[in-house]
């Protein structure tokens, strides 16, 4: 999967711009506010109908315009080109596909697998279950295309208990129970294939960075997995009527970063984090490309603020041989270190907006 061509449509301060970017490793330098962020963060909204920098997609629009819109022009790896195309205002979304409207914000992401390191990155290990439980999913949903109907079963049935639990109405509750059950040990089940399919691709990755031993993902089911699902929601029972919510399940689902049994947050310091958190989606890519021979895009915003000069040099490396499309950001070229080992790469400069090739 290769960008071949991305048009950008008032995203923040980018009013109108189309790049053609290397199938490699995609630099884009600029002062702080050019735009620079907004170009990655424009990928990011088409490949998953949100933004990584803001909650409400308000903010991302231009203050001139009432929407915006991202196309791009995609090489798929049997060769064939597909058409992706996104237009969100502050209500509304419409998805194109070949030129053919789709509800589904699923196909997108299918269509255009893409994972991202930040500054506010290290937060999957440092902060709430939520960002975990996301990244997870997303490798599970890219990994399993069955997946994706579970959770949606899972989801649904789940409401329908909780929408019991508020109205205090316990005697239908057992049907609900059962379907919960069922939907809900088969969404652990993939969580836990998955988990173990990812662990030596993280380790792997992680000693071309750091010397740490005994690493571990460890999967929180969101149940005590010692008793039957079944029996953890009859036990569950009065302080979920109590409180109107179900509390045991996969929604519940967590994992942690083990360094021998110590949490690797607790263990390590901020540096080593961002490292841990670098290759543990790093690692995600790479297993979708062993898995499914299905490159996914990888963006980097603010490289000098994630990683030192030694493990950019090593990252940089890593990427190139990696094979993937790469998209990275940097206020100075000499941020980017020594490119002279980089092959077919491309070189981007932003001010006020404006994108050109350098």
């Amino acid at each position: 999967m290769t960008l071949l061509k991305l048009d950008i449509y008032a995203v923040r301060n980018i009013q109108k711009e189309t790049i053609n970017p290397a199938s490699t490793i995609n630099f884009i330098v600029g002062e702080n506010a050019s735009g620079k962020s907004a170009f990655i963060e424009a990928i990011f909204i088409l490949g998953r109908a949100k933004s990584f920098r803001s909650a409400s997609i308000k903010s991302v629009i231009n203050f001139a315009q009432d929407h915006l819109i991202v196309s791009a022009q995609i090489l798929q790896d049997n060769g064939s080109t597909l058409h992706l195309g996104i237009q969100l205002d502050t209500k509304n979304f419409c998805y194109r596909i070949n030129q053919e409207t789709t509800l589904k914000r699923s196909d997108l992401a299918y269509a255009l697998p893409l994972q991202i390191i930040h500054p506010k990155s290290y937060e999957l290990l440092d902060a709430g279950p939520q960002l975990r439980r996301e990244f997870l999913d997303w490798g599970v949903f890219n990994d399993d295309a069955d997946f994706l109907s579970a959770w949606r079963n899972f989801k649904k049935v789940l409401a329908q208990r909780n929408s019991l639990l508020k109205t205090r109405r316990p005697e239908h509750i057992n049907v609900w129970d059962k379907e919960l059950v069922y939907y809900g040990t088969i969404v652990n089940t993939y969580r836990q294939c998955y988990v173990q399919k990812l662990l030596p691709v993280f380790t792997d990755i992680i000693n071309k960075f750091l010397d740490i031993d005994d690493l571990d993902i460890k999967l929180i089911s969101g149940w005590d997995t010692s008793t039957e699902f079944q029996q953890i929601l009859v036990d569950d029972l009065d302080k979920d009527l109590r409180y109107g919510f179900t509390h045991s399940g996969p929604h519940r689902g967590d994992f942690q970063l083990l360094v021998g049994s110590r949490l690797a947050k607790d263990f390590v310091s901020r540096g080593q984090l961002k490292l841990l958190v670098m290759s543990l989606k790093l690692a995600q890519v790479q297993l979708l490309t062993n898995e499914h021979s299905n490159m996914g895009c990888f963006l980097i915003d603010d490289f000098a603020a994630e990683l030192d000069v030694t493990n950019r040099a090593k990252l940089l490396h890593y990427l190139s041989k990696m094979g993937c499309q790469v998209f990275i950001t940097a206020t100075e070229i000499a941020d980017f270190g020594d490119l002279s080992q980089i092959q077919n790469y491309k070189m981007f400069h932003v001010e006020h907006g404006n994108i050109k090739q350098v």
